[in-house]
């Protein structure tokens, strides 16, 4: 199984970025809408011509709800999470349907916490802060990313 993040690892810098697995983008979807959009208007204009005009309001229902559920996966389609280590700061962004979160810390003082659980995330510790990291990592492969970034915490305390 491939993994769900991109790990690359530069001189004194090391970044994860997670990304949820969409199989289409944005523009994919808008012109799947318009040709679903353009299929079943141009049915119910057809019963409509031939006097089932009852048709049209619930054809124009259904392109209403599909648009709501379209646009509801397009706005989380673009969501990710980005830990960046690098000489004396560790930085997690966390960017969910527009909105982003962006936590700075010092990596020495990091640890990394994970109990093994099917529902639990990668939590990041440092003091009294916590942040939960790897909702778009598949549960299996979870404690291979906490393996990745205990052994990047530990290379940066050396």
């Amino acid at each position: 199984m491939r993994y769900r993040w991109t790990h690359l690892a530069e001189p004194g810098r090391q970044q994860w970025l997670l990304r949820r697995n969409c199989a289409m983008t944005p523009r994919q979807l808008a012109v799947c809408f318009g040709v679903l959009a353009t299929v079943s208007l141009s049915i119910a204009a057809a019963w409509a011509i031939h006097g089932a005009w009852l048709v049209v309001p619930f054809a124009c229902v259904e392109m209403l709800a599909l648009a709501i559920a379209f646009v509801a996966y397009a706005r989380h389609a673009g969501d990710y999470e980005r830990i960046v280590i690098a000489p004396g700061r560790l930085v997690i962004e966390q960017a969910s349907g527009g909105t982003t979160r962006r936590l700075e810390c010092e990596p020495p003082w990091v640890r990394v916490e994970y109990g093994g659980t099917r529902r639990e995330l990668v939590r990041l510790v440092a003091g009294r802060r916590e942040v939960a990291v790897g909702r778009f990592v598949p549960a299996e492969t979870r404690e291979k990313l906490a393996r990745e970034l205990r052994a990047s915490f530990a290379d940066w305390r050396a």
